[in-house]
């Protein structure tokens, strides 16, 4: 059974009832990973808590038959990933938390652009994933709605709703790889998303950081990157310069020394 989207992203990738994805007969893309809860428990408030298993199910580098090839020259990966309903213990479904690794082909820990498909989503950022994690920031997004994690900020993805699913697609590096360490030694990053009993996310602080403050924010345009409205994938399709600045940050070196999400 495929279930239908608010959001067109216009690429034809479809989620289905069992976590998995169909795609359209002129797209192409892997079949799904599934990230199970003993895979997180690690970054969790929680690490003995119950919750869905799989948490989340992952496909990274999909697209359209016709821009394969300029894909991998330009050094670019589009990923989508659905996350399951429910909670985990105290917690929203969420992923455990990672930084980009440096990418070989450019020298940079690369950002990433998030766009919700379906559903409510919480991406949480913070500058750094040492004992001082610097800048700590939420930015709950809608279908439709996108938001920029930049290079080397650790970041996780929230499910902000426990009675949905959630789906969202990203343009990430072809390089890319995580860094979990750092964060699995804290236990988490430095800030726990905890649900009451009518759903409402409140957030508590990581005692193994320093003290941090917390910005609640809303997703905005960016236009010191030149994110159109756009759905994200169309975007490249119609100007692919527009959104190269991921696989190749450097370009854009002025504009992440005071970049926050």
């Amino acid at each position: 059974m495929i279930q239908c989207m608010k959001f067109d992203p216009k690429l034809g990738v479809h989620r289905t009832e069992d976590m998995g994805f169909r795609y359209d007969k002129d797209v192409f893309g892997p079949q799904p990973e599934l990230r199970r809860l003993d895979d997180i428990r690690r970054s969790l408030r929680d690490p003995e808590c119950t919750g869905p298993d799989p948490v989340y199910s992952i496909v990274m580098d999909v697209g359209r038959n016709a821009d394969r090839d300029e894909l991998k020259r330009r050094m670019l990966l589009f990923g989508v990933v659905t996350y399951a309903s429910g909670r985990l213990g105290d917690e929203p479904v969420r992923s455990q938390g990672h930084v980009h690794a440096i990418a070989p082909h450019c020298g940079w820990s690369t950002p990433e652009i998030f766009e919700v498909w379906e559903g409510e989503a919480i991406i949480y950022a913070q500058e750094r994933a040492s004992y001082d994690p610097g800048c700590c920031v939420v930015i709950r997004a809608v279908a439709g709605q996108k938001v920029v994690v930049p290079p080397g900020w650790a970041h996780c993805v929230i499910n902000a709703d426990p009675e949905t699913r959630m789906t969202f697609g990203a343009w990430c590096d072809r390089q890319y790889g995580f860094l979990y360490d750092d964060i699995r030694a804290r236990g988490g990053l430095a800030w726990f998303p905890l649900l009451d009993a009518q759903h409402n996310i409140h957030w508590e602080p990581n005692p193994r950081y320093s003290s941090s403050k917390l910005a609640v924010r809303e997703p905005r345009p960016y236009p010191e990157l030149g994110l159109s409205s756009a759905p994200l994938y169309e975007q490249f399709v119609k100007n692919p310069e527009s959104v190269q600045w991921v696989a190749n940050p450097g370009r854009l070196c002025a504009v992440w020394d005071k970049f926050e999400p």
